[in-house]
Parts: structure tokens; sequence; C-alpha cells
């Protein structure tokens, strides 16, 4: 009889396998027909404008341009913001990365960070159902249907607590797991759009390590828990703010967190150069703080991340993807910054290259072109000088680390323990060049670096290390 019924239990387990695989299959299916018609939409649209391109010139063949690339991006940014999911975050990246694109093709794209086609109220609110046991106008005292942000895998909801608190709800998209498994599991799909956009790379390690950061980000929990971490590390920082996590409001599929408020990247960029500036430096300060300090740091660090408050005051939110290295892992990252830029051993700074895997050993190449090649990582910080960084500046890293025809290339590789933390290259530098950040990054780099760990060279370096000495007492 126990067989009979473990030969049942094991049918049934087939049957529901078998019928999850066919619907993950047909999910798989669809969401690859829609991103290749969303392809094949652009190039009937290039196709079908070409004959008046090549008749236009000057600025009436730009216009035509223009207007080419905008209706591109719009189809780019509905489709993708509806699919949500892992092509989604390939688009996030693609709006504030992507070389030559004009600022109202950018700004089309930008959508993507932080304002998508958000589901029903209806849906968030069975959402909240299944995970906190009653709809969320008996969880919190007060609840908005209307979402304040909508992004890849879920959206924000205002709410109140029973005990007064204002609080961000961030509730997961039903279905969401499914639709990113069927992505994943499109390799090829995934190949094509990656060779894209990291043509140089190793696609199946970019894909391994996209499908393990991107399935952690699915459970809240561990999210909470990267925020607790960071929040823990940031309580009392003069410009960094981490909002706390409410934890008997968290689970699986919904994180709560205290409510912050402040302005969108957009907005920002109408400010001051002078906030901008401010800005840019918290945002500096709290990658590399994290990197060196914490050994972690958040791998999605797109604009519609950050709240601004003027002052250089910086709200950090989405813990969702962040990449934790172990002290074996950033040391080499450690020994080629010392090398490159304060010992200027340059040997040694090929050595480290070479020992954690980004240049094949006895490479046919002389040290001085992998320093002319690779050294441009590093120019903001080679250097004590004051730096605006540019648009330019940002493209070229961009051209840089995406150069197929660059002579390191065919030797070069990118271990997949840094892929997420080469998103600092073409993300952080990104933003910064949109901002046109001016400061001495050296200066700055030098109190942050643990083999350095010089004086504070601005007033915000001057606030951080009052709050450093502070917490060193308290530990003491």
């Amino acid at each position: 009889m126990k067989r009979l019924t473990a030969g049942v239990a094991a049918g049934g387990a087939i049957a529901i396998a078998a019928v999850i695989g066919r619907r993950l299959g047909r999910l798989r299916l669809v969401r690859g027909l829609k991103t290749l018609q969303l392809v094949a939409r652009g190039g009937a649209r290039y196709a079908a404008g070409a004959p008046r391109l090549f008749a236009a010139a000057g600025e009436h063949r730009q216009r035509l341009r223009h207007d080419l690339a905008m209706e591109t991006a719009e189809d780019v940014a509905t489709t993708l913001g509806t699919m949500k999911g892992v092509l989604m975050k390939i688009g996030q990246m693609a709006s504030y990365v992507d070389d030559g694109l004009s600022p109202s093709v950018r700004s089309t794209l930008s959508r993507l960070q932080d304002s998508v086609p958000p589901m029903s109220p209806e849906l968030a609110a069975q959402v909240i159902m299944e995970e906190l046991g009653a709809p969320p106008e008996r969880v919190f005292a007060r609840w908005d249907p209307q979402p304040i942000a909508a992004a890849s895998i879920g959206q924000v909801h205002r709410a109140i607590t029973h005990d007064g608190r204002a609080v961000a709800v961030k509730v997961q998209y039903p279905g969401i797991a499914e639709a990113i498994a069927a992505d994943l599991d499109n390799a090829a799909l995934l190949r094509r759009v990656l060779r894209i956009t990291a043509p140089a790379q190793d696609v199946g390690a970019l894909i391994a390590e996209l499908r393990e950061r991107v399935l952690e980000e699915l459970d809240y929990r561990r999210e909470a828990e990267n925020q607790r971490f960071f929040a823990a590390y940031y309580d009392g920082h003069p410009s960094i703010c981490v909002p706390s996590i409410i934890d008997e409001l968290s689970t699986r599929r919904v994180v709560t967190s205290e409510l912050a408020d402040g302005a969108r990247f957009a907005e920002l960029s109408t400010w001051s150069q002078e906030e901008r500036n401010l800005a840019a430096e918290a945002v500096y300060r709290f990658v590399f703080r994290s990197l060196y300090d914490l050994h972690a740091f958040n791998g999605d660090p797109h604009p519609g991340n950050y709240l601004f408050h003027g002052g250089g005051r910086v709200t950090f939110l989405d813990f969702g993807l962040v990449k934790h290295f172990t002290g074996e892992e950033l040391q080499p990252i450690v020994q080629m910054v010392r090398s490159m830029c304060v010992d200027r051993d340059y040997q040694a700074f090929r050595r480290s290259l070479e020992k954690a895997g980004f240049l094949r050993p006895e490479a046919p190449l002389s040290t001085e072109t992998v320093v002319e090649h690779l050294g441009v990582f590093y120019d903001a910080v080679r250097e004590s000088r004051t730096l605006t960084i540019t648009g330019d500046f940002a493209s070229a890293l961009v051209r840089r680390y995406f150069d197929v025809h660059s002579p390191v290339m065919p030797y070069a590789n990118l271990p997949r323990s840094y892929i997420v933390l080469q998103r600092i290259n073409v993300g952080l530098f990104a933003v910064l060049g949109e901002l046109r950040a001016t400061a001495n990054w050296r200066t700055i780099a030098d109190e942050i670096w643990p083999f350095v760990q010089g004086p504070p060279s601005t007033p915000m370096g001057e606030a951080e290390a009052a709050w450093r000495a502070g917490r060193a007492r308290i530990a003491v």
C-alpha cells in the first residue's frame, strides 16, 4: 500500500511537473516571440525609412534619424515595460549606459527606471492577502491602492501602519517568477540580446551570473536582509540614508520599509551644478565605501534607485540585487587599484589581472599595451586633479568596455565573480556623466581606499570622518 501511495504521489508530481513545464514552455515562447517581434519592428522601421534617409541631407537627415530612434525607443519602453522581468532589466541598463543616445531618446528609455505600467489594485491586494493573511485595508491603517513606483519585479505602494508609521510596501507581481524562469530558460534569446550589449564577454558566464542574482532577487526576504545590512552600517551617516525594514510586514513576496521621499534623478538634473556635484559625491562614496568596507554593493545601480534631498543627502533604494564578496575575491581588485594608482607598479597590476582571471597568463602583449587599454577605467583616480565626468568620458568607458577590436580583448576575460562588479564602470560613471559631476575623485578615493585611508578632502568627507570616529568610539 505504501509503495502504491508513493507511486501515486510520484506520478502526481511528474504530472504537475509536466504541466508546469508546458506552461513555462508556452510562456517562454510567448515572451521570446514578443521580443523577436520588437526586434523585427525595429528592423522594418529602419528599412522603411532607409530611402528617405538616403535621399535626405544635413539637418533633415538628422531629424529623420532622431524620429526613427524615438519611435524605436518608445516601442522598447512600452514592450519591455509591459513584459517586466529579466528583459526589462536589460532595457533599464540600456537606458543609462548606451553610447550615442540623444537626450530625448534616453529620456524615453528612462521610463523603464521607475515609471512602467503597474499591475491592477486588485492583483496587488491579492498578493498582500496571500502573504500577510488579510486585505491591505486591514493589514494597514491606510493603504494607497495606486502605486508610487513600478519596476521590473514589483511595485511600491504607500501605506500607514497601525502604529502610525509611513511605509513603502513593495509587492511582487503575481507570476513574475514564472516569467523570469521563462526568460532565463530561453538561452537562445538571452544570448542574442547579451551579444548585442556585451559582445566581447563570455555570454555563458553572464547568463549564469544573471540567473543566480535575479533568482535571489525574487525572494524579498533576502532583499530585506540586504537592506538591513546596509541600513545598519550607514545608520546616522550625514549624507547616505538607507530606509529601515519593517520586519513584521515583510515576507517572501512583500517587503515593507520606512517611506522615503525625495527628488527623482530627472528632477536632480535640473538643479544647480553645485547640488549635482554634491549628490554625485554621495553616490560615489556609497558605492566605494560599501565595496571596500562592507565587501558588498548594490548590483542594480540605475538612477531609479536614488532619491535626492539637496545638500548632498541621498536615499538609496532597492537592495534585491546585491553582490557580496569574500575577502579573497576582493583582494585582486584592491591590488589592481593600488598597483595602478598608488604604487605605479604596472607589472604588479598585470600580475593581479592574471591572478584574478581578467587576463590570460603570458598573453603576447606588452605590459604597456595592457595598461594603455585597461588603464582608462582608472583615469578618474590616477591623478589628484579636479575632473568633470562628462558624457563623453562615460561613453569612452562604455566603448572601451565593449571594444571588440582592442588588442587586449582576445586575451581578456571577465570572471563570473566580477561580472556584477563591472557594472560600476558602466553604471556609476554613466550616472556621473549625466550630472557632469565635478570633484577631485582621487582625493575622495584616497579617503576610502583601505591601503591609503587619507584625510578628509571635502566638507562631506569631514562629516563622514566624524561619523566614522563616532562609530569607532561606540564599538570600543
